[in-house]
């Protein structure tokens, strides 16, 4: 059997467990073999400010070492660095353009949130991204809910996972102003961005 495998590329700033959530869900309800973290090495769209205002994202070193500490010992998922490695702006077209070619037979699923889906039509390449790749939208609603659908996607799953008010830009936010962060991401998680004193002045 061809291997099966999900792709969820963020900011991961810093990676939370509703990431997780996500990640694990994903992999249970599709049978994924694993769940790859992709670290995003220039989320464009957050540092140009196409989504919102513009910010300074963590350097993407470090976004990596958080995702390793929060995947560290969770069966089926890890943490990817070929973004990374590939350096400049992240597109994700190139990322799934990659693994197609070298994982030979081995089916990809694309995981995005309904945030994204909407805004799919934004993506560098989207319909060629679309055309080529099995997507997932997670969908944080009641399950009757209208399912958000992808512009130009021929395939796509929808999976729903429990609704969790979490967000990285709180859990920042919460740093900044000395607040607790427990339970909100893995004690590792935790270590490294206190040991690196991260967030501290961080919007």
């Amino acid at each position: 059997m061809p291997l099966r495998i999900g792709l969820f590329g963020g900011t991961f700033d810093p990676p939370h467990l509703a990431h997780l959530v996500v990640a694990t869900h994903v992999r249970h309800a599709l049978a994924l073999d694993e769940v790859v973290l992709m670290v995003a090495n220039d989320p464009y769209q957050k540092t140009r400010g196409d989504t919102g205002p513009a910010r300074n994202v963590t350097p993407a070193d470090v976004r990596l070492d958080l995702v390793k500490a929060a995947v560290d010992g969770v069966d089926g998922l890890r943490a990817g660095d070929d973004e990374i490695r590939r350096g400049g702006v992240t597109y994700t077209i190139d990322t799934v353009e990659k693994w197609r070619l070298e994982m030979g037979d081995a089916e990809i699923f694309l995981v995005i949130g309904e945030d994204a889906a909407r805004s799919f039509n934004t993506w560098h390449r989207y319909e060629e991204l679309a055309r080529i790749s099995n997507l997932v939208v997670v969908n944080r609603s009641a399950p009757s809910v209208d399912k958000v659908v992808p512009a130009g996607a021929t395939r796509c799953e929808h999976v729903t996972i429990p609704s969790m008010d979490i967000s990285s830009s709180d859990i920042r936010r919460r740093v900044r102003e000395g607040q607790s962060i427990d339970f909100l991401v893995r004690r590792p998680v935790r270590n490294v961005i206190e040991t690196q004193h991260l967030y501290m002045d961080h919007q």
